[in-house]
């Protein structure tokens, strides 16, 4: 269950008290890839560096941090990506099950919805909840996706304030719904 956990406490972390604006934009900025795993970046998000999680003793597992630009209701929604080396053989649709049992234990959890969403063909859950993990802050809304690439299991999570307006959402689900293990294709010439 710990594997599942990581994120959304690694997300805290992330988020900041500030003031904050909108974004209109629910376009694919860029697309990112790091070698192993990619999605799509909606304009005003930035790739956090290692150096920056490691000052934040964010855990090795979160590979991956992405971070809004602009603060929303005070706080900057975050992206993370958790990777794992799984125990034993298993398919994104099992894994992305698993991963949403596991949350249903976090203080406060509230289902939102759940939605089918593909990974490079493979249908899983995009699941979006509410929880509270950390007493000392308030209430969230978690976006998640989890998939499996080769024998490793991969969760995309994402932080906003509890009520999150639209675009913040457009932006989040584009993220998640963007998630792939194929390396986009650049084009030659730009």
């Amino acid at each position: 269950m710990k594997r599942f956990l990581v994120p959304l406490f690694s997300l805290s972390i992330l988020l900041s008290s500030c003031g904050g604006g909108g974004n209109e934009a629910t376009q694919c900025e860029r697309p990112f890839w790091n070698g192993t795993i990619g999605t799509c970046l909606p304009e005003g998000w930035v790739v956090l560096d290692r150096s920056i999680l490691n000052e934040r003793d964010i855990p090795a597992e979160v590979i991956t941090a992405f971070k809004r630009e602009e603060a929303v209701a005070g706080q900057f929604p975050s992206v993370t990506i958790t990777q794992e080396v799984l125990a034993q053989a298993t398919d994104s649709t099992s894994y992305s099950a698993a991963s949403v049992q596991s949350v249903t234990v976090l203080p406060g959890y509230k289902q939102a919805d759940l939605r089918e969403a593909t990974v490079d063909g493979e249908t899983v859950t995009l699941h979006i909840f509410n929880a509270q993990p950390d007493p000392e802050q308030p209430a969230r809304r978690f976006y998640q996706v989890s998939a499996v690439s080769g024998t490793e299991g991969y969760t995309v999570t994402a932080l906003t304030p509890l009520s999150p307006p639209r675009d913040l959402e457009a932006e989040t689900l584009l993220m998640l719904e963007n998630v792939t293990f194929v390396e986009p294709k650049t084009n030659e010439g730009e």
